[in-house]
């Protein structure tokens, strides 16, 4: 059990570290689901359905970033792409949602494209 001083010296909590990143892992998983499915229904093939997952991955994680990371980062005087406060490295927070949600992603897109073709 860490103590005060622990929390003094090193002020980040691996609890909280720990719950930031599933709640990003569980945000990443249904919005791959969720872009699955506007996939299959829109009808998208081959790259252009990667292309999509893609695009949408990385634009929910910049508007994760924008809406509950950077205010509270930049008043702290972290650089502008800083995430150590948060998470345990840039490339987990970044890149980390980006392979996780492929296999939702592309369950929902096959289902659904089956479905709206069908």
């Amino acid at each position: 059990m860490p103590t005060e001083k622990d929390f003094q010296i090193a002020p980040i909590v691996p609890e909280s570290v720990i719950h930031n990143t599933k709640a990003l892992s569980n945000l990443q998983a249904l919005t791959a689901s969720i872009f699955g499915a506007a996939a299959g229904i829109l009808g998208l093939e081959s790259y252009g359905g990667f292309l999509f997952y893609f695009v949408f991955t990385i634009l929910t994680t910049v508007l994760f970033y924008t809406i509950r990371v950077a205010p509270t980062s930049t008043k702290a005087g972290h650089s502008l792409f800083d995430t150590s406060r948060y998470f345990r490295t840039q490339y987990e927070f970044w890149a980390g949602g980006l392979f996780t949600g492929l296999a939702g992603y592309i369950l929902t897109w096959t289902l659904f494209y089956g479905l709206v073709r069908a």
